[in-house]
């Protein structure tokens, strides 16, 4: 199949464009061909949303705004087969995982849906002031304009969904830009938000590299705010350019998850295995550093061996699957080369470490050191470090000596120290007795320090995506 952008509702795929192959990272298939966009595509896909913005998404009430969004769920629903299979194709995410993700992208849709009737203001007491009597005060939200999303390849839909639902749900047009290794199950997006009704010019699409259009949407003069998803050098260059456009930036982590000699030690395991080695490690709050107790570190570290060894690598497409292939082999090329610099550093590899391809095997590392580039960088790949603490404060100083804050999990059963830990450890969020890889769609979700600015989760998007307007009347005495 060949793909090409949309814009306005119309498809550009002449046969004169360069293209770019989309591959199956696990069996090397070509998934499909792009007709990749040029910086005209991009120039006129930020004109049309501009004028689209002015001309119909300004005035579309909310209610027909909710109304598109839940037909886009209920339609995403009833594709739920074809998302997933395409998603197992492009990103070689197993398919359990790919289902999963499709059923947070409906629920996501739902929320932005059912928020989208709920954007209100205030009535200021205008009285509170000297001078302001006999006068009224109203702030309301309005939409800002063009949206630029920017998403990433290893939650392709779910992620664009948190771009693209607040927006739509706050009045907003968007230009989307997909990630260029995850472009069809984009494309079938926009396909799906046409059939359900949402106007030609309010989503458009354009299939294209970075520096082709990636980097022109964030300067625009016509983008209002640019939300991405990906790799901090990128995110740092788009915060240098995008002038004064709001943005948000969800960056990269290396996320602490802290068991104390109190911690239920059989759930943390089942939920870290998951959580360090889900997708191959490809996510960006999953647990790359574990911070154990030293009186149960033997005890936890054993079981966790153990259950790494049962999880199963093969097709994707398999039922049984719990490990499939990295993006490409340059990713596991260079998380391989990691793994390898630390066992020349001292670091013990206790399972996995093995590279065949595009698969790398789940990867436990031990005797550790903060100078390795396995705990002190984002791996983004199925490593994951265990290293022992003796004090409370020990493990806050390591799981705080990080550039990033994104995410982190703590695992006790004295709730005084729980909170006094969450409280005390520089994360945009913590979990208490689950594991840092855990997010849901409703809860503000953002990180600190180089993880990023600003917050997604429906409602926090939304109000991101809209600017307070101040109304102010003098009323007649």
């Amino acid at each position: 199949m060949r793909y090409g952008s949309i814009i306005n509702g119309q498809e550009r795929d002449e046969d004169h464009r360069d293209t770019l192959d989309v591959i199956n990272p696990y069996n090397q298939e070509k998934v499909a061909e792009l007709a990749l966009a040029n910086s005209t595509d991009l120039e006129d896909a930020v004109n049309n949303s501009f004028d689209t913005f002015h001309s119909t998404m300004k005035k579309l009430p909310a209610h027909q705004r909710a109304d598109i969004l839940r037909r886009a769920a209920d339609l995403l629903e009833e594709k739920e087969k074809d998302f997933a299979e395409t998603i197992v194709k492009e990103a070689g995410k197993p398919i359990k995982y790919s289902r999963d993700e499709i059923k947070r992208s409906i629920q996501v849709i739902r929320f932005a849906s059912e928020l989208a009737k709920n954007i209100t203001g205030e009535v200021l007491p205008m009285d509170a002031a000297i001078g302001g009597e006999n006068r009224m005060g109203l702030v309301k939200r309005i939409p800002l304009g063009v949206i630029g999303a920017i998403t990433p390849f290893n939650f392709p839909l779910n992620l664009s969904l948190h771009k693209i639902a607040p927006a739509i749900a706050a009045g907003n047009t968007i230009v989307f830009k997909p990630a260029e290794k995850t472009p069809v199950s984009a494309y079938m997006l926009v396909k799906l938000f046409q059939e359900a009704g949402l106007p030609n010019g309010v989503l458009n699409l354009v299939l294209g590299t970075g520096e082709k259009v990636g980097e022109p949407l964030v300067t625009h003069e016509k983008v209002h705010k640019i939300s991405f998803t990906g790799s901090l050098p990128v995110g740092r260059k788009i915060r240098e350019s995008a002038g004064f456009k709001k943005v948000t930036l969800e960056l990269g982590s290396n996320s602490p998850n802290i068991l104390f000699e109190d911690a239920n030690i059989k759930s943390a395991v089942t939920g870290l295995v998951k959580g360090a080695f889900a997708f191959s490690g490809q996510v960006c709050i999953s647990a790359q550093r574990i911070f154990v107790h030293k009186n149960i570190y033997e005890q936890f570290l054993e079981e966790f061996i153990k259950l790494t060894k049962a999880l199963k690598i093969g097709d994707p497409k398999d039922e049984e699957t719990d490990i499939g292939p990295m993006i490409n082999e340059e990713a596991a090329k260079r998380a391989k080369l990691w793994i390898d610099d630390a066992v020349e550093k001292g670091a013990k590899i206790e399972t996995g470490g093995e590279r065949s391809g595009t698969i790398l095997t789940p990867t436990i590392m031990t005797n550790v050191d903060r100078n390795m580039k396995i705990i002190a960088e984002e791996v983004f790949a199925p490593v994951v470090s265990v290293i022992p603490f003796d004090c409370e404060d020990e493990a806050i100083e390591f799981a705080n000596d990080s550039i990033y804050g994104l995410q982190a999990g703590v695992f006790t059963r004295d709730i005084d120290r729980a909170m006094r830990v969450a409280d005390q450890l520089e994360m945009g969020g913590v979990w208490i007795n689950e594991i840092s890889t855990y997010r849901q769609d409703n809860h503000p979700y953002g990180g600190v320090k180089q993880s990023g600015i600003g917050k997604e989760g429906i409602k926090y998007a939304i109000e991101d995506m809209t600017e307070m307007k101040f109304i102010g009347i003098k009323l007649n005495p």
